[in-house]
Order: structure tokens, then sequence, then C-alpha cells
């Protein structure tokens, strides 16, 4: 068997009301180069025994490492594996699978790394909780002088060269701060639009107080840390 060419990694924390709805809808996609990993991220509930069911490709984490660490583990596997693709992919409804085709043809054209983005071509709009996303934006015009229209999208399709970055060194997470880190030492980067649907089940890492904190962390890592930050 020809092994596929697209890893999609699929980090999740006690999913076991939605992991098996996402995998499948994955799944059912045209694509056919692609293997699903599941990345159960030290779960309490029964994710585990749901993945071991329906045989999904599962990395079984001991501990909860955080979105970050389920990240680099899933990273480290299609490293590992020698996948020419990976996509970050979140178990909870919003993203929706059909655009990973899209992306990957972008990705061919010799893209390090490319967003299923809300805003590639619709207007963001003005609203408190698109602030932070503008902000973020514009700190990366700054630190880089490229335009990144949905740097929050949590949705990104990586190259090989991009994987063995992020599987090689110890300081890649799956956030804006990553993606402008990438661009700053000369990662390519490009969008497509994309649709994401409102979160289906489970919450938000992200409540007021914590959204608020997140875009401070953001903008202070972009703008300042990452001219100090060192790639291992």
């Amino acid at each position: 068997t020809i092994k596929p060419l697209v890893s999609v990694i699929v980090p999740v924390f006690n999913g076991e009301k939605y992991i098996e709805k996402c995998i499948k809808s994955i799944s059912n996609q045209s694509l056919k180069e692609i293997e699903i990993i599941v990345v159960n991220d030290g779960s309490k509930d029964n994710t585990k025994k749901i993945c071991e069911q329906n045989n999904f490709n599962l990395i079984d984490l001991p501990i909860n490492l955080g979105l970050a660490g389920g990240f680099r583990a899933g990273m480290k596997y299609a490293y590992k594996m020698g996948y020419k693709y990976a996509v970050q992919f979140d178990a909870d409804g919003q993203h929706r699978p059909e655009f990973i085709s899209d992306m990957k043809k972008i990705s061919e054209s010799g893209v390090d790394i490319v967003i299923a983005s809300r805003f590639a071509e619709k207007k963001k709009p003005l609203s408190m909780r698109m602030l932070g996303s503008r902000l973020i934006s514009t700190a990366i015009k700054i630190t880089t002088g490229k335009r990144v229209k949905d740097p929050t999208s949590g949705m990104r399709m990586f190259n090989s060269k991009m994987i063995k970055e992020c599987a090689t060194n110890i300081n890649y997470g799956p956030e804006p701060d990553t993606v402008s880190f990438l661009i700053k030492n000369g990662a390519s980067i490009a969008e497509v639009q994309a649709t994401m649907d409102e979160r289906t089940t489970g919450e938000s890492y992200l409540n007021a107080f914590k959204s608020i904190s997140y875009m401070v962390r953001m903008l202070i890592s972009i703008l300042v840390i990452q001219n100090f930050r060192k790639r291992g």
C-alpha cells in the first residue's frame, strides 16, 4: 500500500461526545491520501476507548500536555512517518474537512504553511471578538512584512519542511506567534477561504478573561520575544 501523503493531526482532551463524529467526517472526504492521527491528550473520559473501538490511529499521551504538547506529538509522528503534509485540525466541530483538498492544492505549489482562513476573501467584521485578530494581524505585518488575515485560525497545513522544523525543535506550539516566527525565518504562507462552524460541543479554553490575556501574550510574543527566540 502507498503511504498517505497528508497526516491530519487531531488533538483531543475529554472528547468522548464528539471524537467519533469528527474522525468519521474527515474519513468521508473524497481526498484519499490522508491518514488521521488522534492525539489523546490525557483524557479522563472514554475518548481512548472510543478510538480503540473504532480502530482510529491513536497516540495516547499518559498525561495532559495541553494543545501545544498534543500538536508537537502529532508533528513528531508525521515527521517520523515521512508525511509530505500535516494538517492541524480541531476535534470540537469547528473545522470542516472539505477544505483540506483546497489547502493541499496550494501546498503543492510550494507554499510552506496554508491557513484555512475565514477572511481570505471575506471582510473581517468590526466586532470586539475580532479586535484581537486584527491586532495580531497588525503585529505580524509589522514584524514580518506579511499580511495574515486570519492568524487565529487553528486549521493549518504544513509541508514537510515545516513538519521537520516543528518536530525537531521544542519551541513550537500551534499558535499565531509560531506562524509569525516561521514567516520571519523564511517560511512562505498562503490563505484559502474557508468556513468555520460554531463549536458543536465542548468548551473553548478561551473565556473573556483568558481571551484578553491570550491576545496580550500573543502580541508580546510576536512584537518582542520572537526577536530573541531561538529555534531549539
